[in-house]
């Protein structure tokens, strides 16, 4: 995976409690919550969001998603999403990591693929043309 952009977007949180099992640490699928957090953040960055006129009959639908878990967050650890884009020609393929600040080491990395739809649901071949200058 590329180190980020120049154009990343961070975004700081805190584990809430309700995010932690028993052993006090985040159970492994709120990793994924954090990145769409993110992702929201970077497209917002970018213009884009649900209802925007670029995205007005469109839509985008996750075709792959990967995590790759280094180090735990706990209850109460102060963290960072940093999102940035790989691709945006054929998918909009957008990078994360979630850094755990409060332990100073980075706690899981990964990436999350989209592919644009239609009014009708149908697959597009290419991400459309004025999205990608928004993008860009």
């Amino acid at each position: 995976m590329r180190k980020p952009a120049h154009n990343a977007v961070d975004v700081e949180l805190e584990v809430p409690f309700h995010d932690v099992d028993a052993l006090n640490i985040v159970w492994h699928g709120h990793y994924y919550k954090y990145a769409e957090i993110g992702r929201t953040a970077l497209m917002r960055s970018r213009g884009l969001d649900y209802g925007s006129p670029a995205t007005v009959g469109r839509g985008s639908v996750v075709i792959e998603t990967r995590c790759r878990y280094a180090y735990p967050l706990r209850y109460g650890n102060k963290f960072r999403v940093r999102s940035w884009f790989l691709d945006v020609e054929h998918r909009i393929c957008i990078a994360f990591e979630i850094y755990n600040i409060t332990e100073n080491r980075r706690s899981a990395r990964g990436f999350t693929t989209m592919a644009t739809i239609d009014a009708e649901g149908n697959l597009l071949l290419e991400t459309p043309h004025d999205v990608v200058q928004l993008l860009r």
